[in-house]
């Protein structure tokens, strides 16, 4: 399934346990020997939700969290009627969301997620700095100046505002970021171009996965940066135009950021593993 070209392999876990996650999301990921995608997700049963979600990333890491990702496991779960609620509780490693779904011909096509309150704490992203927040700060990578705003939806964030998304050698800078010495736990890293008071355009360089067409918690992330460094309004609908689509984010006066998605279905298989 994908949201918006941000793929992922997803598994039923409900019935069966998958004993080396992390091996297996590397294999499964490569676009060459494996399926091919942005990392492999589990579906897995929960004690304090309707299911838990657990994703990986390409290169094996676990990730706290992925905004394109819960929309799909939501509609995974009421599209294979493990679920007739159009409200759940998904269980993540950055606390449980609450997601709405939207159904189409009783298949769940799009999403509403309560993606919780965007973090402006540097310990908390973390960041390597003396500064309690680190918005609009100044850093030197590859010889040019960037400012970047560094933002936790669960998992880290650095918002760079741009004139232009289309130019930035992303393959050659993104790296640079995602693994400066600053982000003790890495970092995603967003390019975005103001379009307008409600418009944003934005690329994304995801931390273990490289460029993706889509980042959920970036494109919350970015939207939140946008209103704290004065771009965009609370508590008003924001679209974001991503390389695979569009998502709508709206960052509340209270921190709390909601995201608005597609989820879409591309195949079901079985393939056989040796890790």
């Amino acid at each position: 399934m994908h949201g918006l070209g941000n793929d992922y392999v997803y598994v039923n876990c409900l019935e069966q346990k998958i004993e080396h996650p992390n091996e297996l999301s590397k294999f499964i990921s490569h676009r060459h020997f494996g399926i091919g995608s942005d990392g492999l997700v589990l579906i897995c049963p929960s004690d304090r939700a309707d299911f838990q979600m657990r994703m990986f990333n390409a290169d094996g890491s676990e990730g706290n969290m992925c905004g394109n990702a819960i929309r799909c496991v939501g509609k995974y779960v009421y599209d294979h009627q493990l679920t007739q609620k159009t409200q759940l509780d998904i269980d993540t490693k950055s606390g449980i969301k609450h997601l709405d779904l939207t159904i189409e011909n009783k298949k769940a096509v799009f999403a509403s997620v309560d993606m919780g309150k965007a973090d402006f704490n540097s310990k908390h992203i973390p960041v390597k700095t003396p500064y309690p927040e680190f918005i609009s700060q100044p850093m030197l990578v590859h010889g040019e100046v960037y400012l970047i705003t560094c933002v936790s939806m669960g998992n880290p964030h650095g918002v760079i505002f741009c004139n232009d998304v289309d130019h930035i050698a992303l393959e050659e800078i993104g790296p640079l970021f995602e693994n400066h010495e600053k982000f003790p736990d890495r970092i995603n890293t967003e390019f975005v171009q103001v379009i307008d008071k409600k418009t944003l355009k934005m690329r994304v360089w995801e931390r273990g996965s490289g460029e993706t067409f889509a980042c959920g918690t970036g494109a919350c992330a970015s939207v939140a940066a946008a209103v704290i460094n004065g771009y965009c309004n609370a508590d008003e609908e924001v679209t974001v135009h991503l390389k695979g689509g569009d998502l709508k984010i709206t960052y509340q006066k209270d921190q709390t950021v909601i995201m608005k998605g597609p989820a879409t279905h591309v195949f079901d298989g079985v393939i056989e593993v040796d890790v």
